[in-house]
């Protein structure tokens, strides 16, 4: 076992993945030379050379076409968009090409590409460096959408996904590069070091692409949640004294449903968290299969705490998402109905 942050634990599952498969390719917008805004591909151009790990012209669509390309070649590219609000320029790329083509060729070509782009908010980014895309990507038949909590998570899930023959979006939250919030604005970050999912295993391993897992065990209430909301969500557990199971989906698509439908059934109380706009948010999505799956179980209704449905604010960006103190209000409320 090694410690390690979310940035380390990305690069070396890029780093395994390219000494492993001759046919992965890492590149994007400062990711070679520089090794990315983030330091995520810091010193993977200098040991597997500039035609495995190179830098891209500021044009995303030109990115993703290019990815697809090379993935129906028969290689495995692994493109950065340097910040998810970007990655629209390039969504008819993903929603048009990438993710039909296995289907339109009647599986004679596809698309085996992971387009890693950080995301979220919490460190002052404002409008263009802050968003949460990710309930675009799983209205998309034919995409599979993965974004982690851990670090220990991010590498076994990003190298389940550039082994997968199918295109991922792997959204990384920006917040959880170097440590989780606690969810208050006036509280220190918590480093990775002193957190027990920094403890990564060495080489190479997989988690399971589809498959979500407990973060807190409760009998109260479930809180299905996935990215910096498990951590806000474990400390507004904490912080309120009230039993809440917190079920980390990390796979968005495809969704665990089973392992929604098991904490709610157990519970009989759900709510919905994550930091994206409100409004078709993927929360949504949740509320419905709750509803479908769980509805004679449950004994109070499913609360859903969200960002506002506002271009998201530069000053007021912790009001904005849910803190530890809106997610324990809700859980409070979600007790007494």
């Amino acid at each position: 076992m090694a410690t390690m942050n979310m940035i380390e634990a990305i690069r070396d599952a890029l780093d395994i993945k390219l000494g492993d498969d001759d046919n992965v390719v890492v590149f994007g917008e400062d990711v070679g030379y520089f090794g990315g805004v983030f330091r995520a591909t810091d010193g993977l151009q200098k040991k597997y050379g500039s035609n495995r790990v190179f830098d891209a012209p500021i044009c995303e669509l030109g990115i993703i076409g290019a990815a697809v390309g090379m993935g129906a070649y028969g290689l495995r590219p692994v493109p950065e968009i340097q910040f998810a609000d970007y990655i629209l320029p390039a969504f008819d790329q993903i929603a048009s090409e990438a993710a039909r083509l296995r289907y339109r060729s009647s599986g004679e070509f596809n698309a085996p590409l992971t387009v890693r782009a950080p995301c979220g908010g919490g460190i002052y980014g404002g409008q263009t460096h802050s968003q949460s895309p990710e309930a675009l990507f799983t209205h998309v038949a034919g995409l599979k959408t993965v974004m982690p909590s851990t670090p220990r998570d991010a590498k076994g899930l990003l190298i389940a996904a550039i082994e997968d023959d199918d295109p991922v979006i792997f959204l990384e939250p920006k917040r959880l590069y170097n440590g989780p919030f606690e969810g208050y604005h006036d509280r220190p970050v918590t480093p990775w070091s002193k957190h027990p999912a920094s403890e990564v295993p060495e080489g190479h391993y997989r988690v399971e692409l589809g498959k979500a897992a407990i973060a807190r065990a409760g009998a109260e209430i479930t809180v299905l949640t996935y990215g910096t909301m498990v951590h806000v969500a474990i400390a507004a557990a904490e912080a309120t004294g009230i039993d809440a199971e917190v079920v980390d989906l990390r796979t968005l698509l495809p969704l665990d449903e089973e392992a929604i439908s098991q904490s709610v059934a157990k519970t009989g109380r759900c709510m919905v968290l994550h930091e994206a706009t409100r409004t078709c948010g993927f929360g949504a999505e949740l509320v419905s299969i709750v509803q479908e799956r769980c509805f004679f179980h449950l004994e109070a209704p499913i609360l859903r705490i969200t960002g506002w449905d506002t271009p998201y604010p530069h000053a007021q960006e912790w009001a904005y998402f849910p803190g530890a103190e809106r997610v324990a209000a809700g859980l409070r409320r979600a007790m007494e109905d």
